[in-house]
């Protein structure tokens, strides 16, 4: 079994393309379940966020083969989007994997919010029994390079995340945002840093709708906003300044019906949207209105922000970091490999003198002359010792393996006698 990762991500892909392979936790139980069945794999874990759906699998070859014939079934995937998945495997994959966790692989360089996504990724996984052994001491080791980096150099400074550039972006819009209204679609992680930013710029008013009116609440309570119910958004709208969205929703929260009439109400003042979300919250027919200024995730790539240029020494140092770190793991593993097979062979040995042990004290109980017993049972046990590497070395004679050969000369030390 190796490590293999299966997926796309912003580096080749457009939103377009990320929509079509995201999943829901729902559609990730499903699929892990369905994936681990297969006698060929034996970890798995899925990570689907806004800018990549990415499989991590330890698996042999016809294995990878079953999961990458199994996505373009499961996702009815087009010949283009198919032509858009990448593949690696073993120490190029857990470097790969390293960089997502330290956020260097991000569209936003150094941004903290993918570990937490991958951790969770990770738990799921591990909750429903998907891992392996080796899954989890090398995921462990991922965390544990992920921490490194962090703490040894300055990737975390100066605020990056995709929330930050929204709201960067916003108050470029927005000579001053302490003038204007903002309302935020979601309650997760993402929507929480935005209300950060935008608190520390000194909204001017923040409403925030969910579903679950309780998480709105409390979102709103710790950044002196006001919760509503996504069902309500219709009666905020008209005074809405502008608007991020960012939910795990599979359908669009708002359209461009919704906007017009708002639009119309607040005649004609433009509205600021920013739509975080993949699927997207807003529907793109949104964009068409004279008064909207939509922004998707990928429009955030284009956005410049303060302090990405000294990330991008922190990001070169980090990368020493994840390649020291890399080559540690693999020699770990080789040598678990090697102390595996000393046990083993220890073991083999440890049987035959048992054996032989058996067989003498078997023999002094019987009355037999105890020199004659070590005498001949010294032999036997040289004999069983050596018998299957004798066996091994004949057929490496018949076949001119030299090689062979060779290297049982130099594990015995047989050149110096």
């Amino acid at each position: 079994m190796s490590i293999k990762i299966l997926g796309l991500n912003h580096h080749n892909a457009t939103l377009d393309y990320r929509e079509k392979l995201t999943f829901t936790e729902q559609e990730t139980r499903s699929a892990i379940n369905k994936i681990i069945a297969n006698e060929s794999i034996e970890g798995a874990v899925i990570l689907s966020t806004c800018n990549r759906t990415e499989i991590y699998l330890s698996c042999n070859d016809k294995g990878f083969e079953y999961v990458n014939g199994w996505l373009n079934k499961f996702k009815e995937i087009d010949s283009m989007t198919e032509k858009l998945l990448f593949s690696i495997k073993n120490e190029a994959a857990i470097a790969h994997l390293s960089r997502v966790a330290c956020g260097l692989d991000s569209m936003i360089l150094g941004e903290p919010q993918i570990l937490g996504q991958l951790k969770d990724a990770y738990q799921l996984s591990k909750d429903m029994g998907a891992l392996d052994k080796n899954f989890i001491k090398l995921f462990s080791h991922i965390f544990y390079v992920a921490k490194k980096v962090r703490s040894n150099t300055k990737i975390g400074n100066n605020p990056v995340s995709v929330a930050y550039a929204a709201v960067v972006l916003a108050n470029q819009f927005f000579s001053r945002l302490s003038n204007h209204t903002a309302l935020l679609i979601g309650a997760g992680s993402s929507i929480e840093l935005v209300a950060k930013h935008l608190t520390n710029k000194e909204i001017g008013k923040l409403f925030i709708a969910n579903r679950n009116i309780e998480k709105a609440q409390k979102l709103a309570n710790k950044y002196n906003g006001y919760a509503i119910d996504i069902a309500n958004l219709d009666g905020v709208l008209e005074i809405s300044d502008m608007i991020l969205s960012a939910t795990t929703s599979e359908t669009p929260i708002l359209v461009k019906s919704q906007l017009e009439s708002a639009i119309k109400r607040r005649r004609r003042k433009p509205i600021f949207a920013v739509d975080m979300a993949v699927p997207r919250d807003l529907d793109p027919m949104i964009q068409e209105l004279e008064d909207v200024y939509l922004y998707t995730i990928d429009d955030l790539q284009k956005v410049v922000i303060e302090g990405q240029n000294k990330r991008k020494l922190a990001a070169n140092q980090a990368d020493l970091i994840i390649e020291e770190q890399t080559a540690k793991y693999l020699n770990q593993l080789k040598g678990d490999k090697i102390d595996r097979t000393i046990i083993k062979l220890r073991s083999h040995a440890e049987s035959i003198r048992t054996e032989v042990l058996d067989q003498s004290k078997k023999q002094i109980k019987k009355g037999d002359d105890i020199e004659s017993i070590l005498e001949q049972n010294s032999i036997n046990l040289i004999k069983k010792l050596l018998h299957k590497p004798s066996v091994k070395l004949k057929e490496a004679a018949e076949n001119s393996d030299e090689v062979f050969v060779e290297n049982i000369s130099k594990l015995f030390d047989l050149n110096k006698e």
